[in-house]
């Protein structure tokens, strides 16, 4: 499958919707649409959205930004949505997807590309290592604040 990865567009919104839902098992469309609001907008230089779209239909998707300064880090981009259809995976849509947001943090000037993902998440894990990423310098910490009452 010949697979183009443009900027996403508000009538791709069910696509992605269907694709996050069968991935999590939950469909979020006012989430969805908010991520739109945000990071649709193709003039903006620091946030992107992006859909892979092969045989006509989104199959994938990736969402990201340049952020700077948080944590002490130097601008760096941030993806912190990647998926893509079930039955296409394997395909390289993921790799295109990866390839073409780091292309656009790139022309940012960032020099490097970050993620946070579930510990038991093997699926994203594989992936991301698959594409040269690994264990970054910083260490997620976390508090139940309902147990802190």
């Amino acid at each position: 499958m010949k697979v183009d990865v443009r900027d996403v567009r508000r009538d791709d919104l069910h696509a992605v919707i269907a694709i996050d839902a069968a991935a999590t098992g939950l469909a979020k469309p006012a989430y969805w649409r908010s991520v739109f609001r945000r990071y649709g907008d193709p003039d903006a230089r620091a946030r992107h959205f992006l859909v892979a779209c092969g045989d006509g239909e989104v199959v994938g998707f990736v969402v990201g930004e340049v952020r700077d300064w948080e944590f002490g880090s130097p601008p760096c981009g941030w993806v912190f949505g990647i998926d893509v259809r079930a039955d296409v995976r394997e395909g390289g849509v993921g790799s295109r997807l990866l390839e073409a947001i780091a292309k656009r943090f790139r022309r940012a000037g960032v020099k490097k590309l970050r993620t946070m993902l579930a510990r038991d998440n093997t699926l994203i894990l594989s992936f991301f290592r698959s594409q040269g990423m690994m264990a970054a310098p910083f260490i997620p910490l976390e508090m139940d604040l309902q147990a802190a009452e």
